[in-house]
């Protein structure tokens, strides 16, 4: 009987490595969030994408404009607004990340999904109920100049 048990624990142990093994080797080679910043389709904005906690979050950090810096809806200046925020890895599809986007002209936001297919592009799909009835925007990653009060330049 000893030898028996001795014969299961081992097994049970065996077990118990494969599948922690197994669980470290998946979370190895999910994909990272895309952090870093982020040129939009229209090359009006460019915004900070980041770790915020157990989620990932960004903030409007460039702004093509002229004269008065634009503000949202209270009439706060739109540069350094939190504008991505509760972004979480989607479940059914680890590649993406499923959070909320803010339109600061109407006080708004709206479900939205990130993802990069490639490096150096991310999508964003902002939609109002399912996915389905949404737009999808294609973003560049930025690394050229921000100047004072968040402009970019022409």
């Amino acid at each position: 009987m000893p030898k028996a048990r001795a014969a299961l624990g081992a097994i049970l142990l065996g077990l118990f490595a494969a599948s922690s093994n197994a669980a470290i080797a998946r979370a190895a080679t999910l994909p990272a969030p895309p952090l870093g910043r982020w040129l939009s389709q229209d090359h009006d904005g460019v915004f900070e994408i980041m770790d915020c906690g157990k989620t990932v979050c960004g903030r409007l950090v460039g702004l093509r404009y002229e004269g008065v810096m634009p503000t949202d809806k209270a009439g706060h200046p739109q540069c350094g607004l939190m504008m991505l925020t509760g972004f979480v890895r989607d479940e059914s599809d680890p590649k993406r990340w499923d959070g909320l986007i803010l339109d600061p002209e109407k006080d708004r936001t709206y479900h939205s999904e990130i993802w990069s297919p490639e490096p150096g592009l991310l999508k964003l799909r902002g939609y109002l109920l399912i996915p389905l009835f949404g737009e999808t925007q294609r973003w560049t990653r930025y690394d050229g100049p921000i100047g004072r009060d968040c402009h970019l330049p022409s």
